[in-house]
Parts: structure tokens; sequence; C-alpha cells
């Protein structure tokens, strides 16, 4: 805006003059039509009659008017290295990684517009320096960001999967980690997504878990478990590979409500019905309309019926609740029209029992898959499991089948869990949940002893059969040199002794003073108790630090993958695995590096 408008202001009632702020006088503005309006009669105005505020203006105008140097350094492009040009390359490839853009974005007219409009002097590098030159600096700086907070981490859990592209011949192995800092926060970080040629066998999948660890510098010994599903080739390659691994607990829970679901035919024949209706209004568009508009006639919410897709049990109950929820309309709907097949009242009832059964089942899943989930959380969830299961009410006539069938499942595919100390003792160091999910007393006093072999073995002592058995005394000489050698020794004896039952004590202490404590509420972060106690409980905390780390699914790696289903698609199967791997590190990395309000 001119430096004029300090003195003059726009009239409301007749916009084509201006009232000057000195003397009232009305100016036109150069007509009365608004493509006419300029400020010369506003000028000229301020020169004829007011001398003094005329000189300030020219001289206001005078500084701002840009030397020649200036208008030909901002018509002037900007060099490939010019800090601001380097600063929105670097942009450029976040935006093209976080977002799921094609490399080729930066060719695209609608792109290449809007960075004219930003920055008209930047000059728009081609897809291949992204890909070349931009991608591999980006790649670098976050790995080495990453590698900086893996520096003084003793213990981390880890999970892996395999995902193989539909649309190029690309599969990729996943390794991403987690971690506790000192602070008890749960820190997490994807390593890779490993382009993974050639037969997937139980040796190929050991060899490229062993180079991602050597490629990271990451010990064997700081590995305290992998997350992994409960394929044959990953189980047996974790044993090659000698890594300590966990079957994914989702995964496991998805194949006991498989094995409940297909033991009872008229279960599986209601559920074949419940499908067929629902791929009816998925692919007749005509079909949905009629449901939609008896859905607003009786006022309820149009919404659409859910499809269940096999590799996800839970889509499955989430199809019988959506068309339990649209069994009115659907009954007015078949009165009026024809579907490929109906549900009778008996199946309906079915369907309706099994919401029921499956609901817990449902309810773990989400709670298993979320990314705080821990392998603590594991015991637990099996104990509730199978005492509801157990319980035999009214409404299991009907569905008693399936649910002894899920009963028995549960029981034999969870059989060992409470042996398997990364769980037993991540129970037992889980607030929430400490000694008292367990089945038995039998299993919680086994646990109980697991951690206290741990707790020992930590501190650098040997562990007996019988904690408090004192160690076994050195010989003594035959005959002593001096008649107060005998006397050194047995003061040297009793310190010793004394200090190992000091140490015993205060583990077994601080062990017993914990359980005995009052568990935290389910809704209570456990992570957040160990950071407020971990003063109280040194020993324990240390122990907590490394046991709590273990997730209890892969689901981790599964979510990874959809990113990456999103950069090699249809639309980018050209792209390489090795550029689909930078890219989906730097995707799932990034978020370290930039502001928390970015």
């Amino acid at each position: 805006m001119s430096a004029v408008w300090a003195h003059f202001k726009i009239r409301d009632d007749d916009s084509s003059k201006a009232d000057c702020k000195l003397c009232s006088a009305k100016v036109s503005r150069g007509g009365k039509e608004s493509t006419s309006f300029n400020t010369s009669n506003l000028i000229k105005h301020l020169k004829t009659h007011h001398s003094a505020e005329y000189a300030q203006f020219s001289k206001a105008k005078a500084t701002q008017q840009p030397t020649l140097t200036q208008v030909l350094q901002k018509r002037e492009k900007m060099s490939r290295d010019n800090p601001r040009a380097l600063k929105i390359t670097e942009g450029i490839a976040y935006f093209i990684a976080l977002d799921d853009q094609p490399l080729s974005v930066v060719e695209n007219t609608g792109f290449r517009h809007l960075l004219g409009i930003l920055e008209p002097r930047y000059e728009i590098p081609s897809r291949h320096y992204i890909t070349d030159a931009m991608l591999p600096k980006v790649f670098n700086d976050v790995k080495k960001h990453v590698s900086g907070l893996l520096r003084d981490v003793s213990a981390f859990s880890f999970t892996t999967d395999i995902w193989s592209s539909s649309v190029c011949p690309t599969s990729l192995l996943s390794l991403t980690m987690q971690w506790l800092d000192d602070d008890f926060t749960l820190r997490q970080a994807t390593l890779q997504a490993k382009p993974f040629r050639g037969s997937h066998t139980s040796q190929a999948i050991a060899n490229a878990l062993n180079g991602m660890l050597q490629t990271w510098c990451i010990p064997k010994t700081s590995v305290h478990v992998v997350l992994r599903d409960n394929a044959k080739n990953m189980i047996k390659g974790m044993n090659d590979a000698g890594l300590p691994s966990l079957p994914c607990a989702a995964h496991t829970l998805q194949l006991v409500v498989h094995e409940g679901l297909l033991s009872q035919k008229s279960v599986a024949d209601a559920l074949a019905i419940g499908r067929k209706i629902v791929g009816h209004f998925k692919h007749s568009p005509l079909a949905y309309s009629r449901l939609e508009d008896i859905q607003l006639e009786i006022g309820q919410p149009a919404k659409r019926l859910q499809q269940d897709v096999q590799t996800r049990w839970n889509s499955t109950f989430y199809m019988i609740q959506s068309l339990i929820e649209q069994k009115r309309a659907l009954g007015i709907f078949v009165s009026e029209f024809e579907l490929p097949d109906n549900l009778t009242a008996h199946q309906w009832a079915l369907l309706e029992k099994m919401m029921t059964v499956l609901g817990p089942f449902e309810e773990l899943t989400r709670k298993v898959s979320s990314s705080d989930a821990m392998a603590a959380d594991v015991i637990p969830a099996v104990t509730v499991l199978q005492r509801f299961l157990s319980r035999e009410i009214d409404d299991d006539h009907g569905i008693k089948t399936m649910k002894g069938t899920l009963a028995a499942a549960v029981k034999r595919r969870f059989s060992d869990v409470e042996e398997q100390p990364i769980y037993s003792i991540a129970t037992l160091l889980d607030p929430r949940y400490k000694n008292r999910f367990f089945s038995n007393t039998n299993t919680a006093a086994n646990a109980k002893e697991m951690l206290m072999r741990e707790l020992l073995s930590s501190s650098g002592e040997e562990e007996d059969h019988d904690l408090h058995e004192p160690p076994a005394r050195k010989p003594r000489r035959d005959q002593a040199s001096s008649s107060l050698d005998s006397i050194f020794d047995e003061i040297a004896d009793e310190q010793a002794l004394v200090l190992l039952n000091r140490a015993q004590v205060g583990s077994t202490a601080q062990l017993e003073t914990y359980l005995g404590e009052t568990t935290i509420s389910r809704e209570d972060k456990p992570l957040q108790y160990w950071a407020v106690n971990k003063m109280r409980f040194p020993t324990l905390a240390k122990m907590a630090s490394r046991y709590l780390s273990a997730p209890c699914s892969s689901v981790d790696s599964e979510r990874l993958f959809s990113s990456v289903s999103h950069i090699v698609n249809e639309s980018r199967n050209r792209i390489t695995a090795d550029h689909a791997e930078m890219i989906l590190f730097i995707k799932k990395n990034l978020p370290l590096i930039l502001p928390k309000s970015t």
C-alpha cells in the first residue's frame, strides 16, 4: 500500500473519493469505477496543500524504492548451493517421504506452479537429482540421528515381518525397534525395511537379520526379544540367528478365533449368508441407495454394511455388528426387494450370541495391537479369557461348540506363556498386574523365582538353590604365619557373608515390598509408575527397563508395510526396492527429528 494513505481515508458513502485527514477535503481517486482508481490526485493534493507532509511522503517513497541491483537479484535464480535453496530442496524430500508422494511430483505442473509463486527464484531440481542426491543425503542425516539415540541403551526389543508387493517384484524384510530411556519413556524407531530377494527360507531370514544388526552395531546381547508371526520359516529363522523371539499375540488370537468360527456348522453358515448380504450391497449401488432411503425413513443414520477380511478376524466381528445394527432396515428391505439370501430368526439369534462371545476377543485384539501394548499384557489377557470362556450362561445355547473350541484353542496356543521368562517376569514387573493374574499360585511362585534369579544374575552373584545359603568357606592355610592370620581370615569371611546377605536381602526386600503393595489401576501408566518409583526400587527398576520394553505383537511392522503399500503402488511401480527402503526409513523416523509442532 502506498505511503500516501497515511494522510487519506476512503469515504464510507462514496468509495470513488477520499477524505484528507489534514484538511478534510474530498479528493477524487481518478474515476467512478474501481478499475480506474489511483493515487495520483491524492499525491497532487498533498504536494499542493501540505508541503511538509509531502516532503515526508517523498522521503519514505525513496527509501521504499528498490535499487536496480535489488530488482535484478530478485529476478535472478538462486544457485543450487544457496542456503535457502538447499532448505527448500530438503523440504521437498521431506514432503515426498512424509506424504507418500511419487518422486515425479517435482515434474508435475501444479507443483511447479505453486513453488513458482512461493519462491520465483528457486530452480526446481529434476526427479533424478531428488532420487540420486537428495534422498540419500536426508537418509544419512536421519540415520545419523537415530544412531545417536541408540547409544548407551542396553536392551532393545524388535518386531519383524516380510512383505511382498502385488504391483512389482519387490519383497521387504522389516526390523523395527523400541526401548525405554532413563526416564522410562518408550522410544520407537524403524531400523530397516531391507530388500529381501530370493526364497524366504529360514537361513535367508537369519542371514538378513544378522546383517541388519551388524549394520547398526547392535550386539545380540542387547536384543531382549524379537516379535514375529507364527510362520515356520520365521520361527526357525530366529533360532538359526540365535535371537530370542516370541509370536505375535494378535496373530495368535486371530488363529484362535478362526478355529472357533469354523468349528460349528450353524455358525459358519450364518456367517456365509451374512457375507452374501453385505457383498450384495457392496456391489450394487442401486441396492445400497434403496437401503439408505430406508435407513433415513426409520430415523437411522445412513451407514454402510462392513465386509469382513479373511486375514483380520475382528473384521468379521465388525461385519456382524453392522448387520445387527441394520437388522430393522434389512427386514424392511427384504419385504420390498430381493436379496441373494436371507438370515432366519435362529441365525439372527446366533449372530447376536456370537457378538457376546467374540466381544472380549475384539477388545483384547485392539489392546494388544496398540502402540503401547507390552508383553506384560499377555498373561493377564489369557487368564481373563479362560475365565470368561469357562463360565456357562443361558445364552450359550446354540454356540456351545464354538465357545468350547475357543476355550480349547486359547489353552493350547497360549499353553507355555507362564513358562516364558519374557512374559512372566514382565507381568510381575508391571504394577497393574504383579503376581495377581497368574493361573495359580505355583506358576506365580515360579515366575517370582525366575525374577529373583535374574536379579541375582544381574548383580553378579552366582545362583544357589537356597538363596540364603552361605557360600563355601575358602580352605584355611595349614599353618598361620602369624597368630593374627587366622583372625584376619575369620573377619574377612564374616564380612563377605554380611555383604552377600545384604545384597540378597536388598533385592529380596525390594521385590517383597513391591509385590506387597496394591496394584495400580489398569488405566494408569506402568512406565510412569517406574519413572516415579525407580529410586525406591533401583534393582527392580533396572530389570523393568528391559522387560517392559517388549511389545506383545508385531503390529508395528505391519503398520510399516501399510505405509509401503502407499509408496509402492500402481502409480509408483517403477521405484526400486532400495529407494523404497530409503523413503520408508525417512518417513518413519523423520518425526524423531522434526519439532513436535510440525
